[in-house]
């Protein structure tokens, strides 16, 4: 049978070139044929075995999707010159799609236990790559917005279902690792987006970024249909709409009112409206979460410090780290002066840093504990915007690559600790509804932080440009200091001795 056979529950054995991915996490994955995957030769040379044969090809897709988010972060405000728009409208061309990364993830997740992995991440991943060549086509600003969204809507389908095969090719002690490479590509990407966006739109314009990026996101899909084994369905899958609606739409709300405020007037009757209804939409999502059969966040977790609290922690970090990597560009461009391509060598400090700091993050993480971890990456994060919170006329590049780069170490270090923290916390079952929950407060930690600080930016500017941001960067020194007294509660589930135990 093929391996891209529409119907199937299971791979079949192709004789001498296949393998079995042996019975590993929560489900099995089964047949995958090694010759469509890479030699076997090359594999023994480079140290290539089948489960990170699999986790490479899930986390291509998932960076594909992941890096456009903010590629035109740097250039707001020459697309929305061409487009006659306002950097405030396109701003929702960044953080509409981190939302929706968010909020439909959970969904996705329960879809993927229903037909399967495969299927979700392979579709998520081509609709993508529609709409992102639709977008290349936008003719006004919430054209633009709508396209953007409908894309990032689509490519969330490729976050859970990752998640969905570290959880199932891993062991829970070998978490750590794969979820660093899986923290990177969340995270990384769209800072590494950042630097990419600038000098593309200044050489050959915002419209051929999204002509190239879409045929790349359809062979991506296309790839991905060919090699990546199918995990098994369940029969049992329950959907949580009434959880979805409530919370998305709370959500919404809540970042429209902050966004807004400022410009509308706090006391306005649409602002106050938005207000009342977001509040309303979130205690309506609690109510619902008691009564339903399958919540999308069990209620229990709330009481259990090891699964709440570094989900929490990991969206206060993101507040300030994806605050920060939007406002600082603009910080940059606007207040200092500098050029697109000049602000994209500076800010690829902060992915470099994060490349190298996730990888050895998880070593570090394995010899003193996620509690550790978590703490020394929050205040990585907090000295960041300390740094970057002092930047002004004259400050030094090295100043501004430094804050840039403490930001990217601290992430690196604290993210694919609290991510394995929550995986080994929860029970097999519920490991996909965990890791999507996670997704879903560390991006809206991420469009929250980027709508507060822009909020704070623009309430404060008559101080100057500058003094605006760098206030704006104080909202998330806060939310760090935050995230270390809160690091400080957790209990660590990785242990030298442990660790001594399983090498041994």
């Amino acid at each position: 049978m093929n391996p891209s056979h529409r119907d199937q529950e299971e791979l079949k054995p192709h004789g001498r070139d296949s393998i079995t991915l042996e019975q590993v996490g929560v489900d099995e994955i089964s047949i995958v044929p090694w010759t469509l995957m890479i030699p076997r030769r090359i594999a023994r040379k480079v140290g290539l075995t089948r489960k990170w044969a699999t986790l490479i090809v899930v986390l291509a897709g998932l960076f594909t999707t992941s890096s456009t988010i903010t590629v035109l972060v740097v250039s707001l405000e020459t697309i929305a010159k061409d487009l006659n728009s306002t950097v405030s409208v396109l701003n929702w061309s960044i953080t509409g799609p981190m939302l929706a990364f968010g909020v439909v993830g959970p969904a996705y997740g329960k879809i993927g236990d229903l037909y399967g992995h495969k299927k979700v991440y392979v579709y998520g991943l081509f609709f993508a790559g529609l709409f992102a060549a639709l977008t290349a086509f936008a003719w006004n600003g919430p054209t633009m917005v709508l396209f953007r969204l409908l894309s990032a809507v689509a490519g969330a389908a490729t976050g859970p279902a990752a998640m969905a095969y570290i959880n199932r090719l891993f062991e829970p002690y070998e978490r750590v690792k794969p979820l660093g490479y899986w923290s990177f590509t969340t995270a990384g990407a769209p800072v590494l987006g950042v630097v990419l966006g600038g000098p593309l739109v200044e050489t050959i314009g915002w419209q051929m970024i999204f002509i190239i990026q879409a045929p790349l996101m359809l062979i991506a899909a296309v790839v991905a249909w060919r090699l990546l084994p199918q995990t098994s369905r369940s029969a049992d899958v329950k959907f949580d709409i009434k959880g979805s609606v409530t919370l998305g739409f709370g959500a919404t709300l809540l970042l429209l009112t902050v966004n807004r405020g400022h410009s509308w007037g706090w006391t306005s009757p649409a602002i106050i409206g938005f207000a009342l209804l977001s509040v309303f939409s979130l205690w309506l999502f609690v109510r619902v979460e008691q009564q339903a059969e399958a919540p999308l966040m069990p209620l229990e977790w709330v009481r259990t410090p090891n699964i709440i609290l570094p989900i929490v922690i990991q969206s206060l970090i993101n507040f300030a780290y994806m605050g920060g990597f939007i406002v600082v560009p603009q910080m940059l461009e606007i207040g200092l002066g500098f050029t697109p391509a000049h602000i994209g060598w500076l800010v690829i400090a902060r992915p470099l840093c994060f490349s190298i700091t996730a990888p050895l993050g998880s070593f570090f993480t394995m010899r003193v504990g996620e509690r550790i971890s978590g703490m020394v990456g929050a205040a990585g994060v907090l000295l960041a915007m300390i740094v970057l919170g002092t930047v002004g006329k004259g400050t030094p590049d090295y100043m501004i690559v430094l804050g840039l780069g403490l930001s990217g170490i601290g992430v690196g270090i604290a993210g694919p600790a609290l991510g394995a923290l929550v995986s080994n916390s929860v029970d097999d079952d519920t490991v996909g509804v965990a890791g999507a929950m996670q997704q879903l407060l560390s991006q809206m930690g991420a469009v929250l932080g980027s709508t507060v600080m822009i909020s704070i930016h623009e309430m404060t500017a008559s101080s100057g440009v500058v003094q605006s941001y760098a206030y704006a960067l104080l909202s998330g020194a806060a939310t760090s200091v935050v995230a270390i007294m809160l690091a400080s509660r957790l209990r660590s589930t990785q242990h030298r001795e442990d660790l001594s135990s399983i090498r041994a």
